[in-house]
């Protein structure tokens, strides 16, 4: 059957922690499959700028023994008018595997209802399932377990916020989103979520409650792409909701910090933090090297 990677949902709690550990094993050199994607050709349709996001799969893909295919939806007939459904029954006829990077969640869930190839959500604006598999390993690296553990997630309700919610199924984690009410994550979708799962998720204005006997301190910007024009009155709501020292202080003493990047620095997150002995920021940034691979091997092996 085929499978798609559009939403941490579309895989089981034990695939998730597969592709965890197999993560973990690509980064340290073990068991690696010797070009799994040999003769594959796997297809980058971006309609967003991307650092980690097209390095990390081109690079993935290389690694793996495969072809990347990097489709710029300007230069497609897309561009002129063709259905995305048409585009979709077309490219499943070239290609192995989709990667996507849209504006609108909507594009991502079109295609995979007419492609009969894996398409894997490389960033939309309700969801980042790629990132929440770096978030998950870097967690599981650190602690060595997800049984326990207390993550405060600190800033916007966005995308991020949503993977990391989904993929805190992976063990007995003990969530908390602190976010300004007006951008906390929709509450349908945390009801939803919590009623699916018999799982909890703490939603609370008060990020010194989510940051106290944390293990896991964890931001994102305040202000994604396309919301530019919300700018100043994000900036507004979000002030108090920065990862400092201070907010440091109240976890755990071990506890470590988590940004996805690109980070502005002295706005959701201050130099001390993101370069001190406590951050695993750029860890987790690598790490998305290594899920990448896992993903993909998972998919197509």
């Amino acid at each position: 059957m085929n499978r798609h990677f559009r939403t941490i949902t579309d895989i089981s709690r034990g695939e998730l922690l597969y592709i965890i550990d197999r993560a973990i094993q690509f980064k340290r050199g073990e068991a690696v499959t010797s070009n799994p994607l040999m003769g594959k050709s796997i297809g980058l349709f971006f309609e967003k700028p991307s650092t980690r996001t097209r390095v990390s799969f081109e690079v993935a893909i290389y690694q793996l023994g495969g072809n990347k295919v990097n489709l710029n939806p300007q230069e497609m007939q897309i561009g002129r008018g063709e259905t995305l459904a048409d585009t979709a029954r077309v490219l499943s006829r070239y290609l192995d595997a989709i990667i996507f990077r849209v504006l609108s969640h909507s594009t991502i869930e079109t295609f995979a209802e007419n492609s009969a190839i894996p398409v894997i959500n490389g960033l939309s604006d309700l969801h980042h399932p790629c990132q929440a598999l770096a978030d998950m390993m870097t967690i599981k690296e650190n602690k060595g377990t997800f049984d326990g553990l207390k993550v405060a997630y600190i800033g916007d309700g966005n995308n991020v916020a949503n993977s990391l919610i989904e993929a805190s199924i992976c063990g007995g984690i003990e969530l908390f989103i602190a976010s300004p009410e007006e951008y906390a994550p929709e509450p349908a979708f945390v009801s939803a979520f919590e009623a699916r799962t018999g799982r909890k998720v703490s939603v609370t204005k008060d990020p010194a409650e989510a940051a106290k006997d944390a293990d896991v301190l964890y931001t994102d910007v305040w202000v994604s792409m396309g919301q530019e024009i919300d700018r100043e009155r994000k900036y507004e709501a979000f002030r108090g909701f920065q990862i400092n020292s201070e907010i440091v202080s109240l976890a755990k003493g071990d506890a470590i910090v988590l940004h996805c990047l690109p980070a502005y620095r002295g706005l959701e997150i201050t130099d001390e933090v993101i370069d001190g002995p406590q951050s695993r920021v750029f860890d987790q940034a690598e790490n998305r090297l290594h899920t990448s691979k896992a993903l993909l091997e998972f998919l197509l092996k």
